[in-house]
């Protein structure tokens, strides 16, 4: 499967969605067909929910399989929740998904009770969270801690800088080769990969977050991948799969 980027197609599973999958690839500017080329990159609208096709292989952003996760047993033992856990009342605290795509990350920090927005600069991407945001509010387990989740379409380089109130936590995860062995995780990849590439300009993704003046960063990484633009961190936690690297601002470190 070809990595370079490409703009996708829009197309509706059938009759009954195509209305909806019209106006879809109209507010992203892209083609809408009934017919699509095997080859080709595809956002096709149906029954359940918007997926991301690419010949016979189909990836669709879903947060209902983070249930297991959401628990409060097991959002304790979450390396994410530690690592942005921060003093004071969750409720009342606001963290930053910089870099949000499917938003699974974000989902995890909006159920340990943070307000949770989400940046994803890629419309497309954006729309396949947006629809997955969508589902979820339709989960009754889900559904309470969805709506302590903001998606925005746009950059948060951009936005970052001066952010009014300043974030409490901002999560950053530039998306990174995947190393992974199993083919079915491969594929997830080389499909997203057809659509945004990784992120390339880490230094000012880490300048942004630090002119927002958060509480703490945290930064996903591979366990033995390098800093994030070569920033040593304040504390690293580790994993099998991935690794959280945290910096805490000198001008609002933690009181003792």
């Amino acid at each position: 499967m070809s990595e370079q980027r490409q703009q996708p197609i829009v197309t509706a599973a059938d009759g009954s969605f195509e209305a909806e999958a019209r106006s879809l690839a109209e507010r992203l500017g892209v083609p809408y067909e009934t017919s699509v080329p095997e080859d080709a990159t595809v956002l096709r609208l149906g029954p359940d929910g918007l997926a991301l096709c690419a010949g016979t292989y189909e990836l669709r952003a879903d947060l209902t399989h983070m249930l297991p996760r959401l628990t409060q047993r097991n959002l304790a033992t979450e390396m994410l929740v530690k690592a942005a856990k921060v003093r004071g009342d969750r409720s009342k605290m606001f963290a930053v998904d910089a870099t949000a795509g499917f938003g699974e990350d974000a989902l995890l920090l909006a159920a340990a009770g943070f307000q949770v927005r989400l940046y994803e600069r890629n419309p497309y991407i954006a729309a396949l969270l947006a629809d997955a945001l969508r589902r979820a509010k339709e989960e009754p387990l889900l559904a309470g801690v969805v709506e302590r989740m903001e998606l925005v379409c746009g950059d948060s380089i951009r936005e970052l800088p001066g952010m009014t109130p300043a974030p409490d936590v901002i999560l950053l995860d530039p998306m990174f080769p995947e190393r992974t062995k199993s083919a079915a995780v491969r594929k997830k990849f080389q499909l997203i990969h057809r659509l945004e590439e990784p992120c390339a300009d880490e230094e000012e993704l880490l300048a942004a977050a630090m002119a927002a003046h958060p509480r703490r960063i945290v930064i996903k990484r591979p366990v033995k991948g390098g800093y994030l633009a070569g920033v040593k961190p304040s504390f690293s936690m580790s994993g099998k799969a991935v690794r959280y690297d945290g910096i805490v601002p000198a001008e609002r470190k933690e009181p003792q």
